[in-house]
Parts: structure tokens; sequence; C-alpha cells
């Protein structure tokens, strides 16, 4: 141990109660601010798997119509191609569906970060059960390629997919509409669309926690779909699965480009609750921060008055052949042993608060389903934690430990120092 640690330890242990205050804010502090940005991250984390796991990474849907003003726009003649997305996206006019899905199924397994592709038929039905009716939304799909881009072997919590494959004429229904309905697996559900009415049988029910989702959608096979709605050719839109999701406005600027369609990220559907989220997240490091900034202000004021009611000793020492630079070491020295001690026990204690938050008991339905706690474990939590805890301590020790240092052994013994 250097002398000037030592010395540190010594000038400490005079202030015990004033420093043992100061660390014990440091460690709160410490401790909060991981708690915190792990439950914000955490429900936002559960968010997005619940947006990709339902809606997937990017949709394509809506072929963009040429026009004169993305001509002018992109600065292109007439009749080039691919000059529709340089048009401002509030500017451009789309046509309804996808022409060729097949075509542009097949292209997409071009794009190396494109994991899955599922094209789907969507369209608005009324749903009679034996007790009542309501509005659904119906969505025809390809199992296995659904199943590629989707979480919907998850979502199902009653019933058996295996049970939907195998029978063309059943259907998968949200918890929602089924609650509605009143119907369980095994019933009856007739679909009406335009001037058809056709009988189903459903093979199960699923759950995605999104309730505007579960409340409406239903899903039937791709071929039964286009014969219900009469939409022989074309689709809806195309769910797109990626390898690496947070490319996917990048991936999503590229497929317009190529297959002039609008193509949306999952990062822009749902931008408005992704901002939410980001506004939480800095708003309860903003907050909890102030405890740590409280206890840096509290160790100033102890450091500060170590150095009033130590200058005699600094003048001994600086009679000995101590420089300045070792005289504010020794203050840095206090605060670094404060804050080494206030940021592992705060690392201790968010931990443990952090594994006890996520076994509280909670019952959320909305944007997600949940009936606990949702935790996101990161190593930059604890290192953004130590990050703010450093530059407070850190700044708190400098100014005494700068003003101690300007203290002259002659100015002490004449009783002028400052």
């Amino acid at each position: 141990m250097s002398t000037n640690l030592r010395i540190a330890l010594r000038f400490l242990t005079a202030k015990k109660r004033a420093m043992l205050m100061s660390l014990a804010g440091i460690v709160f502090g410490v401790g909060f601010f991981i708690v915190t940005q792990a439950q914000t991250s955490g429900f936002e984390q559960f968010f997005i798997r619940t947006i990709l796991g339902t809606d997937g990474a990017i949709r394509i849907e809506d072929k963009i119509q040429q026009t004169i003003f993305a001509m002018v726009a992109a600065g292109h003649d007439p009749g080039v191609s691919q000059f529709e997305v340089a048009t401002p996206r509030e500017a451009r006019k789309y046509t309804d569906g996808v022409e060729d899905p097949e075509l542009i199924m097949q292209a997409l397994k071009s794009f190396r970060n494109v994991s899955g592709a599922s094209m789907g038929l969507r369209g608005n039905v009324v749903a009679e059960s034996a007790f009542k009716n309501d509005t659904a939304q119906v969505f025809g799909i390809r199992l296995d390629d659904h199943l590629g881009v989707s979480n919907l072997a998850g979502q199902i919590i009653r019933g058996s997919l295996a049970d939907f494959r195998d029978s063309p004429t059943s259907i998968v229904v949200g918890v929602g509409l089924a609650e509605r309905l009143q119907i369980v697996v095994g019933d009856s559900l007739i679909l009406r669309a335009a001037d058809q009415y056709r009988r189903y049988r459903v093979s199960a029910i699923f759950q995605t926690g999104v309730s505007d989702i579960d409340k409406v959608r239903l899903f039937m096979h791709l071929g039964e779909a286009r014969s219900l709605l009469k939409k022989p050719t074309g689709a809806s839109f195309i769910q797109v699965g990626l390898f690496d999701v947070d490319r996917a406005p990048q991936e999503a600027v590229q497929m317009e480009q190529v297959f002039r369609h609008g193509a949306r990220s999952w990062q822009f559907r749902e931008r408005t609750w992704l901002e939410v989220f980001r506004a939480l997240r800095y708003s309860s490091a903003i907050t909890v921060s102030t405890i740590i900034l409280i206890s840096g202000l509290g160790m100033f004021n102890t450091l500060a008055m170590i150095v009033m009611e130590k200058t005699k000793e600094i003048a001994i020492l600086r009679s000995m052949g101590y420089t300045r630079r070792d005289i504010s070491r020794i203050f840095i020295w206090q605060g670094a042993i404060v804050l080494f001690l206030g940021t592992v026990l705060g690392w201790i204690l968010g931990a443990a608060v952090t594994y006890g938050v996520s076994q509280l008991p909670i019952r959320v339905r909305g944007i997600f389903s949940t009936d606990n706690f949702v935790v996101a474990w990161s190593i930059w939590h604890y290192v953004a934690a130590s990050v703010t805890a450093a530059v407070v301590v850190m700044v708190a020790s400098l100014i005494p430990a700068r003003r101690a240092a300007r203290l002259e052994p002659g100015d002490i013994i004449r009783g002028t120092s400052q």
C-alpha cells in the first residue's frame, strides 16, 4: 500500500459518519439506476419481441404509383424505373396490395439478411357464432411460411396448429375475438364476406398480447381465403423476417427501390411506442441520478471540511517534501475509495433488487401481455451507472484536492492560508 493511500485512509476514518452517508448514497444511487434501467429496457425489449413475433421485421405492401410528381422529385425522365422511391413518403400515391407476390417472394431470397418471407391476404368479414356475431379480419396464410417469420407457434394457448394444418376448412382465432363470440376449440364459426357464407371449425386460439390484434384477427389457409374474399391473385402484404432486425430500416429502403412497393420496418411502424419507451428510460435515469448527485455534494462538503481541519497535517506533509501533486492525490484517493466501494456494493444491490422485481406478479394487457415484471440483464446498465457515479464523485473530490494542493506551509504557520 502506497503512503498516499495510507494517509487517505487515515483522513477518511476521521470523518466516518459523513463518509458512510456519502457511501450509502452512492450505493443506493448505483443500485436503483441499474434497477430502473433493467425494468424500462426489459419492457421495451419484450414489446419489440412481441411486435416482431406478430407482424415481422418488415411489411411489404401497396405498390408505389408512377406519378409526375415522383418523376420530378427523383430527377429522372419518364419511363426510367425505380424513380418512385425518391418521392417523399407523405407525397406518394399507392395502389392497394402486392401484384406479383410470388415473384417478390422469390427475389427476397437474394437478400442476405432475410431469414424468411410469408405472403398474406387480408380482408374484413362478419363472424357469426351460436351466440352472437362480430366483425373480424381474415388473414390468409401459408402456415409453414408464416411460422418462419412469426411466433404464431408460441402464441397458441389452446388447440393445435397440427389440426389446423391438416384441415383446409379450419381457422385459428385470436383470444379476444373468441371471448367476444363465446367460442372454444372445436366450435363452428360462420364467416360472411360479401354475399358468401361459409362454415369453419376452430382448430386453435392464439394470444399475441396485443389487444387490438387479439380481438379481431383470425387465420385461415391462403387458398380458402382467396375463395372466401374472391381475390384469386395477388396478396395484401408480404411479411419479412430478418436475421439482424436492427437493420430493418436500411433493408426496407433497399426493398422499396427493388420492388417498387412500400416497405415499412418495425421501427417505423412502432416509432410512437419506441419513443415513449426511450423517454421513460431517459427520465428514470435522470431521476435516479439525482441520488448520486446529492451524495456527491455531501462528499464534496465532507472533503472540504477535511481540508479545513487538516491544514496543519498538510503543512507538515509539505515540509517533509510532499509535493502539491502528492497532496492532491491523497484527496483524490479518498474519492476513489468511496467510488470503488459504492460502485461494487451498488452492483450487488442492483442485481439483487432486479432479480427480486422480476419475480413480482403483475398483469399487463394492451400493447403486450405479461403476468410478471419484465427485466433486461445488460452489462451496459452497470457500466452507465458506474460512469455516472465516477463523474459525480471525481468532480466532488477534485475541487477539494486542488484547494489542499495550493496550501503552503509558511502560510499555514502564519495563519494566512485560504
